[in-house]
């Protein structure tokens, strides 16, 4: 018995120094840049004046899309958008969890007219961006460019894919 006991700390000893040279080699997970991908155009059709504004958008229409829409993107240039694509018209909940970017939501029915828009939504704030409306489609564009353009409820979207 006496030598097993030197045998047995020497075990711990060493299980302790693996243990604290693993917490020292921190591995660094690089995530891939998810680039924008240009599936379709998509016009804004002001009703004030019949003016449009012309987005470049991806479309996100499969449950994997729609779940993660523009989650983890560093960037989104302002002449691009996502758009959420829905099978049925009802009042639509988003958040902003794991998206990097402030965004404006814009909430548009099944006659592609908007019906509401959520200004300004706060990176990663995980609180509830309700359309106050039923919609079918949602457009995310950049923060700040619904008030740029003038988006307002009654204008119209018309849209094509690739």
């Amino acid at each position: 018995m006496m030598t097993l006991k030197p045998n047995i700390i020497a075990i711990f000893l060493f299980l302790g120094v693996s243990l604290l040279s693993c917490k020292e080699d921190k591995k660094v997970i690089k995530q891939t840049e998810i680039s924008f991908t240009k599936e379709g155009e998509l016009s804004i059709i002001k009703a004030s004046d019949s003016t449009a504004i012309k987005l470049d958008i991806e479309i996100a229409d499969t449950d994997f899309d729609i779940q993660t829409g523009l989650m983890y993107r560093n960037s989104m240039a302002n002449n691009q958008g996502m758009l959420f694509i829905f099978d049925d018209e009802k009042e639509r909940f988003f958040y902003m969890k794991n998206t990097k970017i402030p965004l404006d939501l814009i909430y548009i029915n099944a006659n592609k007219a908007i019906v509401s828009v959520q200004k300004n939504a706060k990176p990663f704030d995980e609180s509830s961006l309700p359309s106050n409306a039923p919609a079918k489609y949602v457009l995310e564009v950049n923060a700040g460019l619904v008030d740029v353009w003038g988006i307002a409820v009654g204008d119209q979207i018309i849209y094509e894919a690739n």
